[in-house]
């Protein structure tokens, strides 16, 4: 009875001790709790201030005399609001797409302008642009990221405004035409963003169709599909049942249909003996199929490229006789590698028929364009060995001048600093100074992108090198250079922003150099970073043609012999990220700053992205 008693002694004793535990912090709870309050209330009175400030700019947006301007800004004022007034933003994206329409006939109609400019300046057929943005593909992007009704109704308004020119227009062999192609532009942006339900619903009405564009959805879809190949190599096997017995199927089909297994990324298309290649991947390896499906593909392939002749005089086709031709002789090795042999041998008598009535030019034609995926690729020692040869054998300054430019194309892959030497023994004077330059800023590109600090800086004292894309490269190579060398980052920091000075004061170059001196600033020194962006500011208000966005580095060549364009983007030029890190920091000081544009576009742009900083989930 003793133990007994204790034992309830003890009871009586711990339980109200634990009973009373959790009473104790509860008061200094109520800080806590009061702050977190105080903090909700502001977050929503920001939102609010956010919100008010897009209404504000969707007023002025549909007043901006620039359509691509207007379509922009009332698309990515309408995005931002979604969450926070959907039938607002419904209007507004609506709005952008009327923008956007005539904005995109407006830029249309100076591309064309501008490849007859070129085609009178060389006397050739060729040309070298850059393509202008498309406005609708924008609008529609970000409208069916929000909703998939909108975005088919835009769809269906792009679809009966192409139905009226479509008697009249002719579609490059293998594309797609507009209104389709804005749909799997679409269906490809939510692939990207991982919703492939989506994606699918999208793109499903357009993978009936053979194409440069749908094969490459189907390639992304195999490998970023969570699900596995199992969508792609659904969807592929009925395009292989379907084009089987479509009249419409010609050798342009069975090509485009092998890049699925084959040489996924790399699509080919021929008009005769003339060739159509895109590249969309650095690397090109065949990907593992069931037999089954390979079979499939030889079998329609097979079908399609063994269809008999037309007859003398009566169309061919868009690939002619020598495009078939070219196309059983590229596609034979993958036939010899994997199919029935009675198959080969069908298609070896097709070539060999077709031997007698092809062009010479298509027969002789074995280059390394026509094997690319097919045979393995030649090492660049063994294509510079060859070229050299060549160079042996030219007989004219012209020719050699050609043979120069492959060669620095050529070694200038890996970085070669020879591909400057090359570039310098071009003997016409004026192709010299304008492909030595080009070649500069290639070289340049690639030593920033692989971290190659020395080699970027030595080349940026000694190369051809254009001030905007000297700012841009020191900037880079500051955020890379700060890890180790906090004092030598500076030093460029301060160079940089010395060049950006250089650039005259009406380019918009100059305020692009100073908002890439204060993106380089956030890492380095980022008490300066207002005042940096203050005197961007300063430099937009004096350069009419800078938007605040579309940032870019265009390196182009052009003779009469061949042109080049590389375009890269530089987001570090755009007004977006500064402006969001600074509306995070202090937001009533980033309006300020933004209302200090005098033009329309960068006080938009620097707008809407303040409005975001604030309206976008934060990133844990």
């Amino acid at each position: 009875m003793k133990f007994l008693q204790i034992g309830f002694l003890l009871v009586f004793v711990t339980i109200p001790a634990f009973a009373q535990a959790p009473t104790k912090p509860a008061a200094n709870k109520a800080p806590d709790d009061k702050a977190a309050t105080d903090k909700g209330a502001a977050d929503r009175v920001r939102r609010q201030q956010a919100r008010s400030l897009l209404i504000a700019l969707s007023t002025d947006a549909r007043a901006f005399h620039d359509q691509t301007l207007r379509a922009r800004s009332l698309a990515r004022i309408a995005d931002a609001l979604w969450t926070v007034d959907g039938e607002q933003a419904r209007l507004l994206f609506r709005k952008a797409w009327e923008a956007a329409e005539v904005a995109d006939k407006d830029n249309d109609q100076k591309l064309q302008e501008e490849i007859k400019q070129q085609q009178a300046k060389t006397g050739r057929k060729g040309y070298a642009v850059t393509m202008p943005p498309s406005l609708r593909r924008e609008v529609l992007r970000l409208a069916a990221r929000k909703d998939r009704v909108l975005g088919e109704e835009m769809l269906e308004r792009l679809k009966a405004e192409k139905a009226e020119a479509a008697t009249n227009a002719k579609l490059d062999p293998g594309r797609l035409n507009d209104s389709l192609s804005q749909r799997l532009g679409v269906a490809r942006e939510l692939l990207e963003t991982g919703d492939v339900e989506r994606s699918l619903q999208f793109a499903d009405p357009v993978l009936t169709t053979v194409s440069m564009e749908t094969m490459n959805f189907l390639v992304d879809l195999r490998t970023k599909d969570p699900a596995g190949p199992l969508n792609a190599d659904k969807r592929y096997a009925a395009l292989l049942s379907s084009s089987m017995n479509n009249p419409q199927a010609d050798a342009n089909s069975a090509s485009l249909l092998s890049s699925y297994i084959f040489t996924p990324g790399l699509y080919m298309v021929f008009t005769g003996s003339g060739m159509s290649t895109s590249q969309m991947s650095s690397t090109i390896k065949p990907v593992e199929v069931s037999p089954e499906l390979r079979m499939a593909f030889f079998q329609t392939a097979a079908a399609i490229l063994l269809r008999p002749l037309p007859p003398p005089g009566q169309d061919a086709g868009p690939a002619g006789i020598d495009g078939k031709y070219l196309v059983i002789k590229r596609l034979l090795p993958f036939f010899e590698q994997s199919a029935p042999p009675e198959m080969v041998e069908s298609l070896r008598g097709q070539l060999n028929a077709l031997n007698t009535v092809a062009s010479e030019g298509a027969r002789r034609r074995d280059d390394e364009w026509l094997n690319r995926g097919v045979r393995p690729e030649k090492p660049i020692a063994d294509r510079e060995r060859e070229l050299m040869e060549r160079l042996d054998r030219a007989k004219t300054s012209t020719e050699r001048d050609s043979i120069y430019i492959s060669l620095s194309n050529i070694v200038a892959r890996n970085g070669d600093v020879r591909a400057r030497e090359f570039a310098s023994k071009i003997e016409d004077p004026e192709v010299r100074k304008e492909f030595g330059a080009y070649m500069d800023g290639q070289l340049l590109n690639y030593h920033v992108g692989k971290k190659q600090t020395d080699e970027a800086l030595e080349l940026i004292r000694k190369g051809e090198i254009k001030l905007l894309h000297r700012v841009w490269a020191l900037t880079q190579i500051v955020k890379e250079l700060v890890k180790t060398d906090r004092d030598a980052a500076l030093q460029l920091v301060e160079e940089a922003a010395t060049e950006a000075r250089r650039i005259e004061v009406s380019d918009a170059g100059r305020p692009q150099a100073l908002v890439a001196v204060a993106n380089a600033l956030k890492v380095v020194d980022a008490s300066r970073v207002w005042d940096a962006t203050f005197d961007a500011v300063k430099a937009a208000n004096s350069a009419e043609g800078f938007t605040g966005e579309d940032g870019g580095l265009i390196l182009q060549f052009q003779s009469k012999h061949q042109s080049s364009v590389n375009t890269n983007d530089a987001p570090d030029f755009d007004l977006e990220g500064i402006f969001k890190e600074l509306a995070n920091q202090d937001y009533d000081r980033a309006v300020e700053l933004a209302r200090g544009f005098e033009r329309e576009g960068p006080r938009a742009v620097a707008t809407i992205a303040i409005a975001r900083a604030i309206l976008e989930p934060k990133k844990k």
